[in-house]
């Protein structure tokens, strides 16, 4: 469906455009959403950051996403499945601190002494190379509202339906070059999909300075 990350930025800041989305900032989810978020942040012609947030996986599967927790420590549960599987709140407490400092320190890397850009007021886009489940993007989106941001569009190159339909419910909208039926992982839809280094992550965060 795509080449690698550069095409599919290119193919998504294309819908964008048909869809006259207008933003003040782009919001990559590193390290995957780096380049596809460089691509789209310098077709809107707009400045890149990142907003990073991590998967709190069930006990015993950590596969298996019952939340997620933002770098700022913004937190999002699926009540219904936590309760569902007996998760308890001490367990849920460890979890969330220990990935909150992963989170925070995603960020802390790839963005070096630089301030975080003030989005109150702002329209901002949330950017990532493709969403399986949601849980993290949940818990980013959810991030951005809390700083303030006036709009909130979340962009990707593709999605499954069901995460596409429920993060409607979260962003003011959702824009996603395809949304196919068959949906396995991300890297599927991809003809390269490598593992973003840090230092491709930083160097698409430090590309339009």
């Amino acid at each position: 469906m795509f080449e690698d990350r550069t095409d599919a930025g290119r193919r998504l800041a294309a819908v964008l455009d048909d869809h006259d989305v207008e933003a003040d900032i782009v919001l990559a989810v590193p390290r995957g959403g780096l380049p596809v978020g460089r691509v789209v942040a310098d077709a809107l012609g707009v400045a890149l950051d990142i907003v990073s947030a991590r998967k709190l996986g069930a006990p015993g599967n950590p596969e298996l996403a019952i939340g997620a927790v933002a770098a700022d420590g913004t937190v999002w549960l699926n009540e219904s499945l936590v309760a569902e599987l007996g998760v308890t709140d001490a367990y849920v407490e460890e979890r969330t601190r220990s990935e909150r400092e992963v989170a925070a320190g995603k960020v802390e890397r790839y963005r070096g002494d630089r301030p975080p850009l003030d989005l109150r007021g702002k329209r901002v886009v949330v950017v990532d190379d493709g969403v399986a489940t949601g849980a993290t993007t949940t818990a980013c989106i959810t991030q951005v509202r809390k700083a303030g941001a006036a709009r909130v569009v979340l962009a990707v190159p593709v999605a499954s339906p069901g995460a596409a339909e429920r993060l409607a419910a979260e962003a003011d909208e959702v824009v996603c070059v395809e949304t196919p039926p068959h949906f396995g992982s991300v890297g599927q839809f991809y003809e390269s999909f490598p593992q973003v280094s840090d230092d491709e992550a930083r160097a698409s965060l430090d590309a339009g300075e």
